[in-house]
């Protein structure tokens, strides 16, 4: 059984717009695995991923209730440092983030503003976080080039390749291929199912079908409550509640 990296417990927050986008979660999510979390728009699923590294601190949240633990600390303490929790827990959003900087100084940019001036490691950290996000080959004759001539496929595996400089634990990623082509959101996919050997991924996918190709565990949020949560193969397959299998054959949503 594999170790879990994040628990849940009673995790509930109200806006203070009155809305309720989370109900009493409570969920174990195991590391070194790809956890799916999948359901139609305003369900809850982008503000579950930014409770876990916290950026809901900007949004006006009235209520914030229950407990997030990352191996074993409660993030939601007020003692919780967030610049080292966002170290640990890279963020990778729907819409690639690029910085109007070289290729190369989009990697190196938070390893230096976090102190790092070794140049033989900056250079390291560039070939090695390209490398996994599976960018390195295509780019690695033009690393002094704008990042923002890359196409979108491109972009959006630097802005990942960025996220894993900084070697966190945990890896975000809001509907990451949303805007990509089945090629590049291909190529995320099969990066994905490498990293996690090495990281915990939470995805939230832009659809079902991309959702039953990459979970190793799924859960299903509706109306910010989890419904269901299981093995990937079976609640894609077998899932015990019909809400959860109304969704996964296209009945709503």
């Amino acid at each position: 059984m594999a170790k879990d990296k994040i628990v849940v417990e009673h995790l509930t927050l109200h806006y203070s717009d009155g809305t309720e986008s989370l109900k009493d979660i409570n969920i174990r999510i195991p590391e070194n695995a790809i956890t799916v979390l999948f359901g139609p728009a305003g369900g809850g699923k982008s503000t579950f991923l930014r409770v876990i590294n916290r950026l809901n601190d900007l949004a006006d949240v009235v209520h914030l209730s229950g407990h997030v633990f990352l191996d074993g600390e409660d993030i939601l303490s007020p003692k919780t440092d967030v610049i080292t929790l966002r170290r640990k827990v890279g963020m990778v959003f729907a819409r690639p983030v690029v910085l109007p900087l070289s290729i190369r100084e989009n990697i190196t940019y938070g390893l230096e503003l976090a102190g790092e001036k070794r140049k033989v490691y900056l250079a390291e950290a560039v070939e090695i976080s390209l490398t996994q996000a599976a960018l390195w080959d295509e780019v690695k004759d033009r690393l002094d080039d704008p990042a923002i001539a890359l196409s979108g496929g491109q972009q959006q595996r630097l802005a990942l390749a960025r996220s894993l400089a900084l070697q966190p634990e945990v890896i975000l990623m809001d509907e990451p291929t949303s805007g990509l082509d089945p090629l590049s959101t291909g190529k995320v996919e099969i990066t994905l199912q490498e990293l996690k050997k090495i990281y915990t991924i939470v995805l939230v996918p832009h659809s079902v079908q991309q959702a039953a190709r990459t979970a190793d565990y799924a859960g299903f949020f509706l109306q910010g409550e989890l419904i269901e949560f299981a093995q990937g193969s079976s609640l894609f397959t077998n899932p015990k509640d019909q809400r959860t299998q109304d969704y996964v054959e296209g009945r709503f949503g």
